[in-house]
């Protein structure tokens, strides 16, 4: 059972840092239970305010939806006691109802509502769609404002006004015209949250149009260091924010630009070059190669930003 109302879920998530932990598989492409549940334990050890299990950095979108379920109920199990967890949903608005209803009954605190699959969507759809999904379940529901799914301001308005438990609006167009109309129509009734990757480059001017927060996908392997970009986000400190991403977040880009997919494959990478290991991803995707994740690991050091305690964990 959900230990946050929507409403208190939503105060907690927009004034901390979240992450959407990396789901380990094994040589065979199996989920490894044991590495999955070290590796929320690790991450949940941290002051972070919510963790999305099965998201876009999970490979939610090569999971099953039992798989789907049983890597959310290994999160709430693990982590839920110390960070609330939440899930995602996607795919068709059947399947989506689906990992709506496994998350809750999981103990799973909210949704992040991912574009349905393929199929061109009008705003009558999408607002018919999420609605489908908000009466299924009590848990609070965030939407992803990207791909096929383009939310205006109206549609969000009109879903904030006919569901209690729609809480949240996630962002990976960046559309400054667009982010600016979604936020004066609706306010502080939601909070709302970046999503393009790599979200620490847009934290800052993002933080202007209403964003309070964002997701780290390299807080799985550099969550110190992730953790220290928030808090010179929320502290409007530009200095700092400029000497970090040229330190490390920049050309952290050069090495996830040199594969399309490597904005997911480059986090598990991180893992192994900081002594840990999420293990292999799954296809579509493709692992960096050894040279990348050398020159991952020599810019972590470089950047003096390697955890002092993952080899350690990891042994």
């Amino acid at each position: 059972m959900a230990q946050y109302t929507p409403q208190e879920l939503a105060d907690k998530l927009k004034d901390g840092l979240l992450s959407f932990p990396v789901t380990a598989f094994d040589a065979e492409l199996n989920i490894d239970e044991a590495a999955y549940r070290k590796h929320l334990e690790w991450q949940s050890s941290f002051d972070v305010a919510g963790l999305f299990a099965a998201g876009g950095t999970g490979e939610g979108f090569s999971l099953t939806p039992a798989e789907a379920a049983r890597v959310v109920r290994m999160a709430v199990e693990e982590a839920g006691s110390r960070v609330p967890v939440l899930a995602s949903a996607g795919g068709s608005t059947a399947q989506a109802i689906q990992n709506a209803k496994d998350a809750e009954a999981a103990g799973a605190e909210g949704l992040l509502l991912l574009p349905p699959y393929l199929t061109e969507c009008d705003q009558a759809g999408l607002l018919a769609h999420v609605s489908a999904v908000c009466a299924a379940t009590n848990v609070g529901v965030i939407v992803y404002n990207r791909a096929n799914a383009i939310y205006s301001a109206d549609t969000v308005a009109a879903l904030a006004d006919r569901h209690p438990n729609f809480i949240g609006f996630k962002d990976a167009l960046g559309d400054i015209e667009h982010l600016t109309k979604v936020y004066a129509k609706n306010g502080d009734r939601l909070f709302y949250l970046g999503g393009l990757p790599t979200a620490e480059t847009f934290a800052l001017p993002l933080l202007q149009l209403g964003m309070s927060t964002y997701s780290s996908a390299m807080y799985n392997f550099v969550p110190e260091f992730a953790l220290d970009f928030y808090r010179d986000v929320r502290n409007q400190d530009r200095d700092a924010v400029t000497e970090k991403l040229n330190r490390f977040v920049l050309p952290y880009l050069e090495i996830r630009d040199r594969v399309k997919g490597y904005g997911v494959s480059i986090v598990k990478g991180g893992l192994k070059a900081v002594g840990r290991d999420g293990g292999l991803v799954r296809p579509p995707l493709q692992d960096l190669t050894e040279q990348d994740i050398a020159d991952l690991s020599s810019l972590i050091d470089a950047a003096g930003i390697r955890p002092a305690d993952a080899a350690l964990q990891n042994a």
